[in-house]
């Protein structure tokens, strides 16, 4: 089996699972980490000491790291903090290619009377910065917050974000990035990327699913909006998962050791893609042009309904998907590719092929035979 779609959730890694099987083995400990009492104050100490390492390993001061359930309920957290109550300034600057998480955020505050401006995403995939700055010269003054991504989950294409965080800074304005899909795929620093906010989940990197943390730039910025007993300084109420955050530690850990292969892996990808493409001339590789997560690959056969192609693979025993996890049922071209002006033909035929950091050349090899058979098999059928 080769499972191909870590940028919609990751196995557990296998340093996580050493961890766990260990830890149970060794029957704890288990307490509330907000207990006085010797074994809550055990797990407490033993969660700081995560805290300690996230933020080593991210950039970040231990008192910017605000550990929650993962990505999602973050971006609510960083838009309650920054757009509720409803501020002096109305502006609020995203791009078209953001996740739904960020669109269904940045939407209800709309209706609470914020205006969105979409910054255009240039055919490449990634954002216009020239539209950027046009729209930011354009609403100066009335700016309430920039959001953009990091990386895009479906097509892997890096986004310039320390160029938008340093016109930012630049302004005064505050900017978050939804970093879920860069970071434990690519190197990340907080301190060095100008960023107010960036976050992260769990089950993106391999560490358990439910487990995630924000990082604050001024972590006084953020108000509570799980209300509980002022754990997490106050910042978010509720037990902490303590379990999870300790997976959190390990997987970034292990991603850690990972970074070399990065290179190795992007180059495996390219490889793969231009094989591919030298046998079928039609083939449209998403976002090909510009800076992508090493382990993506967003693939087009116009006249090959995507779908079809991930059902035959995983005829295969191979795993894939034809967009993000959110919208994989959606028979439509994505709004991603549509921001990026890809018409229906390449659309519907999208399938996204995301493999892990310790990708080898057998795995891609494995994948291209398929495809290979897949692409023969389908274009003998009429897809649409």
């Amino acid at each position: 089996m080769i499972y191909a779609d870590f940028n919609g959730s990751a196995p557990l890694c296998g340093d996580v699972k050493e961890y766990l099987i260990n830890r149970i083995q060794n029957d704890g400990p288990y307490a509330n980490p907000n207990a006085i009492h010797s074994l809550g104050q055990k797990v407490k100490g033993a969660m700081e000491k995560c805290r300690y390492i996230c933020a080593d390993l991210l950039g970040a001061q231990m008192n910017q790291v605000i550990f929650n359930s993962g990505s999602s309920e973050g971006i609510s957290h960083i838009f309650h903090s920054c757009l509720f109550p409803v501020r002096d300034k109305k502006v609020i600057i995203t791009s078209g290619i953001e996740h739904s998480a960020v669109i269904n955020g940045i939407n209800f505050y709309c209706e609470l009377g914020y205006q969105k401006e979409v910054i255009k995403t240039l055919p490449n995939g990634q954002v216009d910065l020239n539209h950027f700055q046009e729209l930011m010269k354009n609403h100066s003054n009335n700016i309430a917050l920039v959001t953009v991504m990091a990386a895009n989950n479906e097509t892997g294409v890096i986004q310039p974000i320390n160029e938008i965080a340093k016109t930012c800074n630049d302004e005064n304005v505050t900017v978050f990035s939804d970093t879920t899909q860069f970071i434990g795929k690519d190197s990340f620093n907080f301190a060095k990327s100008g960023l107010d906010f960036a976050l992260l989940s769990g089950h993106k990197i391999g560490a358990l699913v439910g487990s995630g943390l924000i990082l604050a730039k001024n972590p006084e910025e953020l108000t509570a909006h799980v209300f509980g007993g002022g754990q997490e300084f106050g910042q978010r109420g509720g037990t902490q998962n303590y379990i999870g955050v300790e997976t959190l530690a390990v997987a970034l850990k292990s991603f850690e050791k990972k970074v070399e292969k990065l290179s190795h892996v992007k180059k495996l990808r390219e490889n793969f893609e231009k094989s591919l493409q030298s046998k079928y001339k039609n083939l449209v590789v998403m976002g090909q042009e510009s800076p992508r997560l090493a382990s993506t690959t967003y693939m087009s056969y116009p006249g090959i309904h995507g779908q079809a192609v991930q059902i035959e693979l995983e005829s295969h025993d191979i795993f894939v998907t034809t967009s993000s996890a959110c919208s994989d049922n959606e028979p439509s071209t994505s709004k991603v590719l549509k921001a990026m002006g890809m018409n229906d033909a390449v659309g519907r035929g999208a399938v996204r092929i995301s493999l892990c950091c310790g990708a080898e050349e057998e795995h891609y090899k494995k994948i291209e035979d398929a495809l290979d058979s897949t692409f023969r098999k389908l274009a003998k059928i009429e897809s649409y």
